[in-house]
C-alpha cells in the first residue's frame, strides 16, 4: 500500500468518524443529558 492507499484509509475512517459522533450527539435519547450540560456551561 503506497502513500495514497494510507491517506484515503484515514480520510476514509475519520470521515466514518465524524458521521458516528454527528449520530451519537443528536440520538433522541441523549437530547435530556446534552441539554443538562450546556445549560451547567451557562449557570457556572
Amino acid at each position: 500500500m503506497d502513500i495514497n492507499g494510507i491517506r484515503i484509509a484515514v480520510e476514509v475512517l475519520s470521515f466514518v468518524a465524524f458521521i458516528g459522533i454527528v449520530l451519537w450527539a443528536w440520538n433522541p435519547r441523549r437530547r435530556s443529558a446534552l441539554d443538562q450540560v450546556a445549560r451547567s456551561v451557562l449557570e457556572d
